[in-house]
């Protein structure tokens, strides 16, 4: 079998470790959903949910049914919530899958009352992130068909946060949250149980605990990595010992060229970098097309030798160059690590954010989709 070009370390106890910490957070009736969705945010989804259950995780989240079908090819029987949208020539699959289904329109009820079936709802209630969600005579209407169909059952509400991540000023959270328990209390007064109502994310299991209710939806925190410096920094604000997540992706490739280079050489496509002086270039066989962002160009390191490296010329399509030249005795074949520690050294996905512009969630979750995860026990 061929050798692969990058590869990338799941930390499994890291991801377990991370999952402890949020459930010691929790009251005694709230459960934990882990999201794996977008395969588990790039870190592999069957082997995490598998890590997320055996941690004590009682719920999974995903964004649509074909993660749910891979779950259960998986022989993963735990509940899934399906937090995306469920086209509706796709229900009855769904629904024979055992998914909990989101709902934010009229016409997902109807379809699902097609299936003549039992279906588990939860309907997604707009309280101000104004993407998929219930409100008003659309919400009344979804409601009174619950009423009038047993096969219908409400088995949860949830919104989602628009700005809670973004700012130390929570205000607007604070009146979404406002405006969904005061939507749960109308749902419950029309005589709807709802047992599992649900708004928190990692930001919100992290600072406010009054956004708990019934379960708890850990996504990027489960993989060891905090939801933006405004988090961090609101956690220190509120007196809180901020949790010790640790990062659970190593992303690493190898050296495929060494080649020395004279001054006033000009590297890579657009001749954006020109050398200053004799250079030693590293080859990595990595580009944008391994999700290896074209905005590191000239401005990101990778490390070799427990050394930064830093990028030399434009991220090509799949081959990055890098400047080895204090780095003593680079062979070819040599490892170099994109993403993570190596030696005392380590590159954080945070740094690769800022170098591409970018937020943390999508470094791990765009790395290389094609290559190999290794699963450390």
């Amino acid at each position: 079998m061929p050798r692969p070009l990058s590869w990338i370390e799941i930390d499994t106890q890291a991801i377990a470790c991370n999952l402890r910490k949020f459930k010691g957070l929790l009251s005694q009736n709230a459960k934990l959903l882990s999201v794996v969705k977008g395969d588990a945010y790039g870190h592999g989804i069957i082997e995490v949910a598998q890590t997320a259950l055996k941690a004590g995780c009682e719920w999974l989240g995903v964004f649509h049914l074909g993660e749910v079908a891979e779950l259960r090819k998986a022989g993963i029987d735990a509940p899934v919530l399906i937090l995306g949208y469920v086209p509706q020539e796709d229900l009855k699959e769904a629904i024979e899958l055992q998914a909990r289904i989101t709902v934010s329109s009229i016409e997902t009820v109807e379809a699902a009352l097609q299936v003549g079936q039992t279906v588990y709802l939860h309907l997604k209630l707009e309280t101000g992130t104004n993407r998929l969600g219930l409100s008003g005579e659309a919400l009344d209407r979804v409601l009174e068909k619950i009423r009038k169909n047993k096969t219908l059952v409400l088995e949860g509400v949830h919104t989602h946060y628009a700005n809670i991540e973004d700012t130390t000023e929570h205000g607007y959270a604070q009146e979404q949250l406002t405006r969904f328990s005061r939507m749960l209390a109308e749902i419950r007064s029309k005589g709807f149980e709802v047992p599992v109502p649900h708004t928190a994310c990692t930001a919100a299991a992290i600072l406010f605990p009054e956004t708990y209710f019934e379960l708890v939806r850990v996504g990027i925190g489960m993989y060891g990595l905090w939801p933006s410096k405004e988090t961090y920094v609101s956690a220190l604000q509120k007196g809180q010992d901020p949790l010790k997540l640790e990062p659970a992706m190593t992303w690493k490739t190898r050296v495929a060229q060494i080649k020395e280079v004279p001054a006033g050489s000009y590297i890579g496509y657009g001749c954006s970098y020109r050398t200053t002086r004799k250079t030693v270039i590293a080859v990595l066989p990595v580009g944008y097309a391994n999700g290896y962002d074209r905005m590191l160009s000239n401005r990101g390191h990778v490390l070799i030798g427990g050394t930064r490296a830093p990028i030399r010329g434009r991220v090509c399509m799949n081959l990055t160059m890098v400047d080895v030249t204090d780095i003593p005795d680079v062979s070819l074949e040599e490892e170099a690590t994109l993403l993570g520690r190596q030696g005392e050294e380590r590159i954080t996905a945070e740094q690769m954010a800022a170098w591409a512009q970018t937020i943390n969630y999508e470094i791990v979750t765009r790395a290389d989709p094609g290559a190999v995860r290794k699963f450390l026990p």
